[in-house]
């Protein structure tokens, strides 16, 4: 099996489709920017004729360069590249105006010493002023991209209509045919916070929603034993966050390392299976020494968080033996601080996109930040409308570590073609769904037998020359 098809069968856990994708040699591709599809934006090594150096500019379709052979595609373009190159963020480093991971300036180093002495509204506005002209980049889009979601729907197009095939079977993406899947998770950043975790657990309480609280081990606070047996006690989720939260976590690779070994240990001590670092920092590549079954760091697109970038995906990924559960809406602090926004239209803007593509809606709403009577009044009609989304669109509300357990479990099943039907194999095969992928004039179809599914966002259907 190749790579690419390795990719194809982890993402949609479908049959092998005994196709042989080959891309091109080192010699004979550039790297840039180029399409695969309708706006489907890709950063990585190609052999089109022209690939770019700004995603802004135009871009050659590598469609184009698309060829089958007998049991062989050929593409023009490193296809695992790509998708890595999206999840990754590496095409960030690529744009100069951007700030490569793991690397911080002056300014940054400035803005961390003072801002323990700095209220909430000088923060506002400095944050206000370094963020809002990231709103007007195209790419990664603003409020939600799939770049990396439709990218992987384009080439299982490509592995159906080689097989002669209008659709193939896959394992449905969540537990019991649910349509989607939410998680509300709350970073505990200040004393303040903290002490108003018990009231936060309450309003969850009240609707019915499980949550995770994200505890920062050191500096900000000391977290009572008492309260971390309330939050088990009670369903709730622990997760570690950060070390110190002092935005220095990945300043230098010498230092993470020093940093992750006393993360690591509060992790076994607090029986945290989950991550998330201090102002969603992150760089992918340092991940192997982290000993957490997920992370919760990546933003799906980082128009407002202090590291620009974005993995382009509204789905849980491998990163190595981690699965990343992405950001995929914006945080209250945002909301409330940076846009002055006290309502859920953004919100249910960005989990109605998420939801009609069968995503993982990820939302954190902090208790330092949910005290004031508007933000906790707008924290409210956000869980009112979750508990809608449940019982009306069968969205999947849960806990992080349950996404985790469920998306490892349905990595190890398997569909094999036995008495003249598909059946899936493996242990917990009864909470699994077989579904179908068809091609349409417009793109992948996403059939779920007994569901209503919105077809997919990848857009028009790749035309291939054979």
């Amino acid at each position: 099996m190749s790579t690419l098809n390795n990719l194809l069968t982890e993402h949609f856990r479908c049959p092998d489709p005994g196709l042989d994708f080959v891309g091109p040699t080192q010699g004979e591709s550039r790297t840039g920017y180029f399409r695969f599809g309708e706006d489907v934006v890709c950063y990585g090594r190609c052999n089109a004729q022209r690939v770019a150096r700004k995603p802004e500019e135009r871009l050659d379709d590598a469609i184009a360069g698309t060829r089958f052979e007998p049991e062989r595609c050929l593409l023009p373009f490193d296809a695992v590249d790509a998708v890595e190159n999206l999840r990754r963020e590496r095409y960030v480093s690529n744009q100069k105006s951007r700030v490569k991971p793991g690397s911080h300036g002056f300014s940054h180093s400035l803005y961390y010493l003072v801002r323990p002495f700095l209220s909430v509204s000088v923060r506002r506005h400095l944050q206000r002023w370094a963020l809002t002209p990231r709103m007007k980049t195209k790419f990664p889009s603003w409020p939600l991209d799939r770049t990396a979601d439709r990218l992987l729907e384009n080439l299982l197009a490509l592995s159906i209509k080689a097989q002669g095939r209008r659709q193939i079977p896959f394992i449905w993406f969540w537990p019991d045919g649910y349509s989607s899947a939410a998680i509300v998770t709350h970073d505990v950043e200040t004393q303040s916070g903290l002490q108003f975790c018990p009231s936060l657990m309450d309003l969850d309480e009240a609707f019915g929603i499980p949550s995770s609280f994200q505890i920062v081990p050191e500096s900000r606070y000391i977290t009572p034993a008492s309260l971390l047996d309330e939050f088990r006690q009670r369903g709730f989720e622990i997760n570690v966050h950060d070390l110190n939260h002092d935005g220095k976590l990945y300043s230098d690779h010498e230092e993470f390392v020093r940093r992750v070994n006393k993360i690591n240990a509060y992790g076994r001590q607090f029986g945290a299976r989950g991550f998330r670092s201090g102002a969603l920092y992150r760089n992918l590549d340092w991940y192997a020494a982290l000993d957490f079954a997920y992370d919760m760091s990546v933003p799906n697109v980082a128009h407002m968080e202090p590291q620009p970038g974005g993995c382009c995906s509204v789905m849980p990924f491998f990163v190595g033996r981690i699965l990343e559960l992405p950001v995929t809406t914006i945080q209250d602090y945002s909301l409330f601080h940076i846009l002055g926004e006290y309502s859920i239209e953004l919100w249910k803007r960005q989990i109605e996109m998420i939801q009609a593509n069968h995503g993982l809606i990820s939302i954190i709403c902090h208790p330092d930040y949910l005290q004031e009577s508007r933000a906790q009044n707008t924290y409210l009609e956000l869980l009112a409308h979750l508990g809608r989304l449940r019982s009306d669109k069968g969205v999947w509300l849960t806990l992080p570590s349950e996404v985790n357990d469920w998306w490892r479990l349905r990595n190890n099943l398997e569909l094999v073609h036995e008495n003249g039907c598909w059946q899936i194999q493996g242990p917990g095969r009864e909470r699994a769904r077989i579904a179908y992928a068809n091609m349409t004039h417009r793109g992948v179809h996403f059939h779920l037998p007994g569901k209503d599914l919105l077809e997919s966002r990848a857009g028009t259907a790749p035309s291939i020359v054979a």
